[in-house]
């Protein structure tokens, strides 16, 4: 018999891995934990980029323990409802931009592509690793994968900033 799935907002690992309660939204749970970054990305834009890079590693080495322990108590690797991997995904895909509705809106949508359709080297990290490392570390990488796409049209001229 499976252990059953029992989330409590009210443990702070399970707060932060379920993206503030967003990742128990009944449809697309990792779309909307995505959004969980936003107060981070907002409260950070303007400040030194290595103040942003540095917040990018705490959410990324605490995202390792928080997805890991929550999978174990709920006895499920990596459940749809944990989200702080797309938490810190996202938060790198922002990093250094300049930050407008428009850098937001298409950096969201850079990083869902990449976080969704894991193309390449983002797949292999999904299937080959486990635990919390399991959980983040395919969304760390389409996290990064988005920010260079992200700075490349920022570089281009495609968005302004």
């Amino acid at each position: 018999m499976n252990k059953p799935l029992s989330f409590n907002l009210k443990r702070p690992h399970h707060f932060f891995a379920l993206g503030f309660g967003l990742g128990l939204a009944p449809k697309a749970p990792g779309t909307f934990g995505t959004l969980a970054a936003l107060p981070f990305i907002l409260l950070t834009m303007g400040q030194p980029l290595w103040l942003q890079i540095s917040l990018a590693i705490v959410i990324s080495l605490a995202g390792f323990w928080i997805c890991g322990k929550t999978a174990r108590d709920v006895g499920v690797h990596d459940h749809p409802a944990i989200v702080w991997d797309e938490v810190a995904g996202f938060y790198i895909t922002m990093v250094g931009a300049a930050i407008s509705w428009q850098s937001l809106l298409v950096g969201f949508l850079l990083f869902r592509f990449f976080d969704i359709a894991k193309p390449g080297p983002i797949r292999l990290l999904d299937r080959k690793l486990h635990g919390g490392l399991g959980i983040m570390a395919d969304d760390l990488l389409a996290g990064i994968f988005s920010l260079i796409c992200l700075q490349a049209l920022f570089k281009t001229g495609v968005l302004g900033g």
